[in-house]
């Protein structure tokens, strides 16, 4: 009788290598695993350690990093599978990814149902997808080619795939920005207000996809945002608010692989928005939901008709799972505040929440219009009345005390930090700022360094409608070193029209 072939064999090596949350296995070229099973460069693999597996993908190492029957995992993959150096894992063919037939189908145009859209998000969750085949997904659902049912399908699958908090009261609220719009940093403000009138907000907030900070990575400046659940309910129960980062979290996992991707890809759908914002809403457990949708012409969302496309989707979809939305459509035009990038917008709302006199105003107007629809979700507040109360809650130092409160809560308050260099970029001739490239000015603090250096950005001196004279001051870049300060001045050089400015009549 012909007795089972033997699992090949190969021990571990720990190499440090970080890929972020893509599970990578490196093996030698000549390694005898590869041979017999036939193995190549991108290969999707079976890693079996202690009663564990994953699928992975191979990459092939030619010189001596690896020994004979030696392999390495990436630092990811060497997490999830709890793996220590001299571990002997088993390695051998992936199982068939099913799913991979209705990625396919999307990719030339056919319509998926909700059983379908559930087994490509199982998949991509279980790490079944590569990069590639998550990249394939996204690109397939891009531009428009996800129907009103579809994205109601791709949101419940993304709630399904995680934890689901409940707080066990009726009114739990929240918020989300589009984004697009360089230091619109309004969240903490508004956190610390609803908080501070009791409603209870548990609000869990994204890195950057492709702007030079989100708002977990300008929170993450004042306090930890890398809260598990235990935690996070702990925060919210003791103080009604908090602020976290959704990716410390398993509320709508899913989100987090595929906005991983979408940042490399530079890519941010709308059908893909809508399922993103409102899975990680549903799964915190909010019933009532509040989108900031800022619209101008160098903006995410461009025009009023791509703004009542986005909004129709947020409304139904919202419907169709149980909570209400409401859309806010706010002016897009131009930054909000001064500072783009983490320690600056910190900077910039912790001013806003202290009621200093240089606070920027257009930042606390912002904050004040969002955080007085949300009070307005309670029966207690009337309609029109929620600003009247939020600017009180502010004003009155509450809001601060509650922000102060919650920071504690999360781990403790720290102060912000500054560059260590910085470059003053000055107006080329007199006039009036006329027009701000939201696009590439968020741009120029991104190759500064923002948001990996929290003290990168862009400092905004003269927004729109600023009246100046030849060489004032436009804004100042800051940067950690002094090659990412060239960097971004590089870039500047190549540019014209980041600022326009309209010449004084003669």
């Amino acid at each position: 009788m012909q007795q089972d072939r033997p699992k090949p064999i190969l021990k571990l090596r720990r190499l440090g290598i970080d890929t972020y949350k893509e599970a990578v296995i490196y093996m030698r070229e000549d390694c005898h695993v590869c041979r017999a099973e036939g193995f190549e460069v991108q290969t999707r693999v079976l890693v079996s350690l202690n009663g564990q597996s994953m699928i992975a993908t191979l990459n092939m190492i030619r010189d001596g990093l690896l020994k004979p029957g030696e392999a390495a995992l990436s630092e990811y993959a060497w997490a999830k599978l709890g793996a220590k150096d001299g571990d002997d894992i088993h390695v051998s063919h992936a199982p068939p990814v099913h799913s991979l037939s209705h990625m396919r189908a999307k990719i030339y145009g056919n319509e998926l149902q909700g059983e379908q859209l559930q087994a490509i998000v199982d998949d991509i969750v279980a790490g079944y997808y590569s990069d590639i085949h998550v990249s394939s997904f996204l690109t397939a659902c891009a531009g428009g080619r996800l129907n009103e049912q579809e994205i109601v399908h791709l949101t419940r699958a993304m709630v399904d795939s995680g934890d689901r908090l409940d707080w066990g009261q009726d009114l739990v609220v929240d918020k989300h920005c589009v984004g697009g719009l360089p230091g619109n940093r309004t969240t903490p403000i508004v956190v610390a207000i609803v908080a501070a009138h009791g409603l209870t907000m548990p609000k869990t907030s994204s890195r950057a996809i492709t702007s030079p900070a989100g708002t977990a990575d300008t929170m993450e400046v004042l306090t930890a945002v890398d809260l598990d659940v235990p935690v996070m309910r702990k925060v919210v129960e003791q103080e009604q608010g908090c602020v976290v980062w959704g990716g410390s979290v398993s509320l709508s996992p899913a989100d987090d692989l595929l906005i991983r991707v979408e940042k490399a890809l530079d890519l941010d759908s709308e059908g893909q928005l809508v399922a993103s914002v409102l899975s990680k809403k549903i799964a915190a457990g909010s019933s009532h939901v509040l989108i900031d949708m800022p619209v101008g012409p160098t903006a995410k969302i461009r025009s009023m008709d791509m703004a009542e496309d986005l909004s129709r989707y947020l409304e139904q979809t919202g419907a169709a799972m149980g909570i209400g939305v409401r859309v806010h459509t706010s002016d897009g035009s131009q930054p909000v505040g001064r500072g783009i990038g983490p320690a600056l917008e910190a900077r910039d709302l912790v001013a806003v929440l202290q009621n200093t006199k240089d606070a920027p105003q257009d930042l606390r107007e912002r904050a004040l219009d969002l955080a007085g629809h949300i009070l307005e979700f309670s029966p207690d507040v009337k309609n029109g009345q929620g600003r009247i109360l939020a600017a009180e809650l502010l004003n009155s130092g509450k809001a601060w005390a509650k922000f102060q409160a919650i920071c504690d809560a999360q781990g403790g308050m720290k102060d912000i930090p500054s560059a260590k260099y910085t470059h003053v970029i000055e107006a080329d001739k007199a006039g009036q700022v006329t027009a701000i490239d939201n696009r590439r000015i968020a741009r120029v603090a991104k190759l500064a360094g923002a948001p990996a250096d929290k003290v990168a950005g862009v400092d905004l001196h003269t927004p729109v409608g600023t009246h100046l004279e030849k060489g004032a001051p436009l804004f100042t870049v800051h940067a950690h070193s002094p090659g990412e300060l060239d960097y971004a001045l590089g870039y500047l050089e190549e540019q014209d029209g980041i600022i326009d400015i309209e010449g004084e009549p003669s």
